[in-house]
């Protein structure tokens, strides 16, 4: 009953965008919703085990190039600050400016690089499974 609940205030509040309360205006705006990664690739099922969501921000210095990793879950999120390039081991690309959100890569080898000269902050949430790793290098 309670997920039924919750299903339906969410999809109220999305469907709706804004509403108004005391003469206050809310607005819902939708980052994204997909089935794939941003490389086109189909998103897996979600694994069996016990759900375990991790959220975290990541600020990476500018002209700092992260080390070659992959993501065993599914993860997307939101780039509150600056710029920030993304890349395949296939070499494909992905540029993402302050505001875009990412639904990255699964199982699948890149790195991120900011090659902006302010300071790239991502909020980023990962939907695992308890005892699976979230970044694998």
């Amino acid at each position: 009953m309670r997920k039924i609940v919750c299903a339906v205030i969410v999809s109220v509040l999305l469907s709706a965008n804004t509403w108004a309360g005391d003469g206050v205006t809310t607005r819902v705006e939708e980052l994204a919703k997909t089935r794939q990664s941003w490389d086109g690739v189909v998103l897996p099922h979600y694994p069996t085990g016990h759900p375990e969501i991790t959220i975290l921000r990541i600020t990476i210095p500018p002209g700092v190039e992260l080390p070659m990793h992959k993501h065993p879950v599914i993860n997307a999120g939101v780039l509150l600050k600056g710029e920030l390039t993304v890349v395949t081991e296939k070499d494909e690309t992905l540029h993402l400016t302050a505001g875009e959100s990412i639904v990255e890569v699964v199982d699948k080898w890149h790195y991120g690089r900011n090659e902006g000269s302010h300071p790239a902050e991502i909020i980023v949430f990962y939907a695992g499974t308890s005892g699976v790793p979230i970044t694998v290098t």
